[in-house]
This record gives structure tokens, sequence and C-alpha cells, in this order.
């Protein structure tokens, strides 16, 4: 048998066959892992859990694996259910230099999540049945689970509705315009009545292109010192009051995506109390930071939604706290540095986020949010809200795996990025909380 202790930061490379495709163990051991699973008596318990082509065997304590077995062991070492990110942006079709599947799929397993639902927002858009089946088809020999959001308008352009019918039978998991905004109220009406007949999710980002107009942050005391043309919270908050009249009007289901206001958290808060079918996520930029760190004119934090306030951040934590908020989403949209490196408004909106999710996320969030609040936000919840099947760590299972430290400190660096795209402002800075790898059926990555 062979045992690696993971230390260092390096890809176990045996591991890897060619650049995209995984080569198959037969036989794992995960020694001593603490394990996470709120809906198990295994919970919180530290154990051996044996995995023998791609079934989870034997969960004990002290187990005798057999020869050829590979264990992985290292001190401080949990395990939870595979992480799910939800609205990641990649560039594939038309967009690859930014982003394609493979590096997106590579991006994410480095981010510990075993599957994300992407946005349609591509060239051409993902608005069809083929373009659906081309997403699913790209699937094979990816260790995360890439699910198709289908596009809610033809193009994502928010005038004539897509067949959404057809794509929901080829797999598309919901429907959005993805980053663009559904400014049509009609559109948007006739998109929750349409969904109703094949039971599925509308997404919108709730923003109002005739407040916004122009804006480049957050409006506010730091957008007027710095000279800049703000983005107010209104223009949000304007949009979700009135997506919230059409799902009390329609009786369907929609999710906001990146909500950022303290007023969006109430408005929301108070329509979920009404008994409304709607969910909420928050971006982890939106929770970690505020416009306060665009006051050197970093062009990283440009995103959107913008930074808002510290205000803002405590209302959007207090919301997940009490479900307010269903869980945080990394708000992955890739950039090439040439739309990054130029004066701040002419800069793109947009950062990556799957592989520092988690160390951001432990860093920031820890002593607000236990750490079992952040796993379940990350796994269960995303899948609970898409209509998903959620793995199960018990004996007899399909193997389906995240590993990780959430105690132990590292600097982000280049080297942990696996995205195309670099735009992060993250670089060289400590986080709390690391990805030690990935397993899933009979396949494994190490970091």
């Amino acid at each position: 048998m062979q045992n690696f202790n993971l230390f260092g930061d390096s890809v176990v490379s045996m591991y890897f066959c060619g650049k995209n495709h995984i080569a198959p163990i037969m036989m794992v051991l995960l020694r001593n892992v603490v394990i996470h699973a709120p809906d198990s008596d295994l919970h919180g318990r530290t154990q051996d859990i044996f995995i023998k082509n791609g079934i989870i065997q034997q969960v004990t304590t002290a187990f005798d694996p057999p020869e050829g077995t590979q264990i992985v062991e290292k001190q401080g070492m949990h395990v939870s259910i595979g992480w799910m990110d939800v609205g990641v942006l990649a560039g594939d079709p038309g967009f690859e230099h930014r982003e394609d599947l493979d590096s997106v799929a590579q991006a994410a397993a480095a981010g510990g999540f075993t599957a994300i639902a992407l946005y349609p927002n591509t060239k051409p858009t993902i608005d069809s049945k083929s373009s659906v089946l081309y997403i699913k088809n790209k699937n094979h020999n990816l260790l995360t689970t890439i699910y198709p959001i289908g596009a809610l308008s033809v193009g994502c352009q928010g005038k004539d509705i897509t067949e959404m019918m057809d794509m929901r039978q080829a797999g598309a998991v919901a429907f959005a315009d993805g980053h663009q905004s559904v400014q049509n109220a009609g559109l948007l009406m006739r998109s929750l009545q349409y969904a109703k007949a094949c039971n599925a999710l509308i997404i919108n980002v709730p923003h109002d292109e005739t407040i916004g107009g122009h804006g480049q942050m957050h409006e506010g005391i730091v957008s007027t010192s710095l000279g800049l043309a703000g983005l107010p919270s209104m223009a949000e908050e304007l949009m979700i009051q009135r997506d919230l009249h059409l799902v009390d009007y329609t009786d369907g289901r929609l999710h906001f995506a990146g909500i950022s206001t303290a007023r969006s958290v109430e408005l929301i808060r108070a329509a979920k109390h009404k008994g409304l079918k709607i969910t909420a996520s928050v971006s982890i930029m939106n929770l970690c930071f505020t416009d306060a760190a665009l006051s050197h004119f970093d062009t990283h934090y440009k995103i959107m939604p913008p930074l808002r306030s510290e205000s803002d951040v405590d209302a959007l934590i207090r919301g997940l706290k009490d479900g307010t908020i269903d869980f945080i989403m990394s708000g992955h949209k890739p950039v090439e540095i040439e739309k990054k490196n130029l004066e701040f408004p002419y800069a793109d909106f947009g950062v990556i986020g799957l592989e520092s999710f988690f160390g951001l996320a432990n860093l920031y969030l820890h002593k607000k949010l236990t750490i079992h609040q952040i796993i379940r936000m990350m796994t269960v919840v995303p899948r609970e809200i898409l209509g998903l099947e959620i793995p199960v760590l018990k004996e007899g299972e399909v193997a389906n795996l995240t590993l990780f430290n959430p105690t132990e400190k590292y600097v982000f660096e280049k080297k942990h990025i696996y995205s195309k795209s670099k735009n992060t402002p993250l670089i060289g800075k400590m986080l709390k909380g690391k990805v030690l790898g990935v397993l899933k059926k009979e396949h494994l990555i190490l970091f």
C-alpha cells in the first residue's frame, strides 16, 4: 500500500492522466478524518473512511486496509460531502481565453467544489436544447460536475422567452439571464408562469439599470470622495420589490442571486414570512469587504453587485444567520488582464472566486457563523434549492467528498489559481482554511 501525507501545496500529480483526465484509483483510505455530516450520527467523529471502486465501504476506526490501498493522511484533515457553487461564469463557448470548461472544472476542484451550476452568459448563450447538451456532454472525464443554467431570454437579451421546457428536459437545472438582470417585468412574469409547468426555478440578479446608470461603485461617502459615479442601493431594492410582486401574482419560484444591501435583506425576510416561494444568495466578496477597499482604485475590487457599506455587510451576515439568505456563492467571473489593467471607469466588473472561496469565508466569517453552518451552505442548501440529489456520507454510498483543514493558514498565491484568468485582489493575502483535495467516485485530486 502507498501512504500520502499531505504537506505542501503541490497537486499530487500521479492522480492525473493527461491535462484534463484523472486516473482512477481502485482503493483509497482516508485516515483519521473529522466528519462533517450534521444529519448523521457520524457528525463530529474522527474516523477512517475506506473507499473501493468509488463506493464508501467502511467508516470505522483503526481500519486495516488491503494491499494496494492509497492512504491519505494529514493532521487536522476534515471531510464533508462535496461542495457546490451556483452562478459560476465560464467562457465556453466564445470566451475560452477567459475560461473554458476544463479550466473552470479544475478551478472548482481546487476550491473544493465537486459541482457547479454555470450561468449562460457565453457566445452563443446557453439558450437552446443543443447548447444545454453541449455543456452536459463536456462533463465526461471532469471531476467537477457542471450543471447548466439555461438562459431565460434568447441571447440573454431580455426580449423573447426561450424554449424553457426543451432545455429543462435536456438537463437545465434553472433559468436565468446570468449576470444580465431581467429588466422587462412582463418577460419575468411570463417566465415565472411558464416555469411552473416544468417545476423550474427562475434566478434573477436584482439591478435596475435605469437607476444604476453608469455607476462604478456603491453610492456613498467613498464614491463621493473618489469622484466616481455611484451605484445606489435603490437600484437593487426596487427590482427586488418588483420581483416580489411578480412572485406573489404568479405563485412562481424565484431565487435572488447576489443580494448586497440591508434593505434587500429586510424585503426578502418579510416576503419569506409571508410565504412567498423565494430564496436568496450572497457573494462571498460582499460579506468580507466594504466599499472602503476601493479607496486606492484597485480594479480587482470592482465587482457586481458592488461592495457596499459596513452596515450592509452586517445585515447580510444577520440574514445568513436567521435563514433569510440561503447560501453563499463565489461570484466567480473571470476577466482577462487587458480588461482589468485600465483606469477604473473603463475596467470590467468581475472577480474570480472558486479557489479562494473557503479560505476567505473561513477567515472573515468564522466568528460569525459556525463551520457547520458554512459547510451546510456549500453542500446541502444549493442542491435543495435546485432540486438536485444530495450526496450522502455513509457506507454503501457513492463517494462524493471534499477534504479540508478549517484552521490551516496559508498565503494565497498565483500557483493556487487554476482559472485561466487571475483577476483577484487576494494574491499575496493570508487566508484561513485550506482545501486538501476532492474525491469523487474512483477519482481523487490532492492539493
